[in-house]
């Protein structure tokens, strides 16, 4: 009675699948907003959405259908040239045809009889990501995430874990935390991502472990401010666990000066992980690699492809170059990856994850990456950074607006400038919104050594100078509007 509810059970479900994906890709493609977003205010989508999630009978198919038509006509269009707010990408035609097979196969990748192809997939793929990040071949391995602030709390993890053990033999699996590891500390830029206060309360560490190091007039970490501060925390007795660099910065792209900091980190013991969540994409620009020079000395990597490789969220991975420090997450369970299938050869990808249901997400990558080529891929990436050069140009040009830093990836921070005696954090604040009110453009907003910016984040290599300069002159036109 309920074989046509199943994917593939049946004739008819084959049928009944082929035309629910004809009509489903009709709905999206009929719905789709023409412009950044409708502008409903939270209110209004309430009373969109009613409060009868299970009737009582089924839906007809029209009434189904007009439910997604308004989800799709509310929601930001990810792909509109005036859609520059954050680092949502989006995603390739390609990577959406693997979305499909991803969801209809279902595979689970926390056992090999749950995802066969898909476990030997992403075991070849995590590995040739990290030989692409220059991670040792013999040791290094990986695993897929659902995003940065996920691979970030993975090496912070291991990073505490790793110290643990060769300072005190302790592991912290089994017994908790010591009571020594109230010095422990981390270390990150100023303009680090928040996921490393995050990660440092959640390990039982806290907020205040974290020591914050100055920048650079381009947001990077000055390793001198980080040499000092080191020697610092020995004069008071306090253990240095770790070294956040980051490669690509939210807000500014900026690329710390990994080689150094790395070198820093490794002198006194500390874990090196690199937060490359954004910039790891360099890795692919033959034009730009060399502004992550240096990734190649981290102990763990993070990079995210629902950034600048076009994936649908989610679609990351965390990179570690020696595999045996999983070992301070491994856990077996007897229905799931016993011990024996260890000594079998049986590959259980759930020994190296936080999660244990998971998606099969690698395959969007690797029919993504096969579908464009390194070439195309390289010239992709390189686009994102020649449109944030453009806006910044146009920028530097305007009298009333205000370059906050030169671009150094797909972004750019910049301010308007009201008339003398206007309150021009209001304003700046006041332009975004409205924009975004109004339906006319999604523009990123930030705070830089307290005033308030805005920002354009290009991720989108199909737009065109011309798309920038009107949306620039969108802008300028508001903040008269808003003064």
């Amino acid at each position: 009675m309920f074989e046509s509810e199943f994917l593939l059970s049946t004739e008819d479900s084959k049928d009944a699948f082929r035309r629910l994906i004809l009509k489903t890709a009709e709905i999206i493609c009929e719905s789709f907003p023409d412009r950044p977003y409708s502008g409903k205010s939270p209110s209004d989508l309430a009373h969109t959405i009613t409060n009868d999630f299970l009737p009582q009978r089924a839906a007809p198919w029209e009434q189904v259908a007009e439910t997604l038509r308004t989800v799709v006509a509310n929601s930001v269009a990810v792909s509109h040239p005036y859609t520059a707010a954050h680092l949502h990408c989006p995603p390739l035609l390609s990577s959406l045809a693997a979305e499909l097979v991803i969801s209809a196969l279902n595979q689970s990748m926390d056992s090999f009889d749950q995802a066969p192809i898909s476990t030997v997939v992403e075991q070849k793929m995590t590995r040739w990501l990290c030989a692409q990040a220059g991670l040792p071949a013999a040791s290094a391995d990986g695993t897929f995430t659902t995003g940065g602030s996920q691979s970030n709390y993975m090496g912070l993890l291991l990073a505490r874990d790793a110290f643990l053990q060769k300072h005190w033999n302790w592991s912290a699996q089994k017994s908790g935390l010591p009571p020594e590891a109230r010095r422990l500390r981390i270390l990150c830029s100023d303009v680090a991502h928040f996921t490393v206060e995050k990660s440092a309360s959640q390990l039982g560490l806290g907020a205040d472990g974290v020591v914050r190091i100055d920048v650079d007039d381009r947001f990077r970490m000055d390793p001198e401010m980080l040499r000092s501060t080191l020697r610092a925390l020995g004069e008071q007795s306090l253990l240095p666990m770790a070294v956040v660099a980051t490669a690509g910065t939210t807000d500014f792209g900026s690329v710390d000066p990994l080689s150094e900091l790395a070198s820093l980190a490794h002198d006194v013991g500390a874990w090196f992980h690199v937060d490359a969540a954004y910039g790891g994409a360099l890795l692919f620009s033959a034009r730009y690699r060399d502004k992550v020079a240096g990734i190649e000395a981290a102990d763990s990597i993070a990079v995210d492809f629902h950034k600048l490789f076009w994936q649908p969220i989610p679609c990351s991975a965390f990179l570690l170059r020696d595999a045996r420090h999983f070992d301070a997450i491994r856990v077996y369970a007897d229905y799931l990856n016993p011990e024996a299938h260890e000594e079998q050869g049986v590959p259980n990808l759930v020994t190296t994850s936080l999660l244990t249901s998971r998606r099969f997400d690698a395959l969007k990558l690797w029919i993504s990456l096969q579908t464009l080529g390194r070439d195309k891929l390289a010239a992709m990436i390189d686009r994102t950074i020649a449109l944030a050069n453009h806006a910044a140009t146009l920028i530097r040009a305007a009298s009333d607006l205000e370059l906050v830093c030169e671009p150094q990836l797909s972004t750019v921070v910049f301010r308007y400038i009201p008339p003398a005696g206007a309150d021009a954090d209001r304003i700046n604040s006041a332009i975004r919104q409205s924009l975004f009110d109004g339906g006319l453009a999604v523009i990123g907003h930030t705070r830089v050594r307290g005033r308030q910016c805005l920002k354009l984040t290009c991720m989108n290599p199909a737009t065109t100078e011309a798309n920038l300069e009107e949306l620039i002159a969108l802008i300028q036109m508001q903040g008269r509007a808003c003064a």
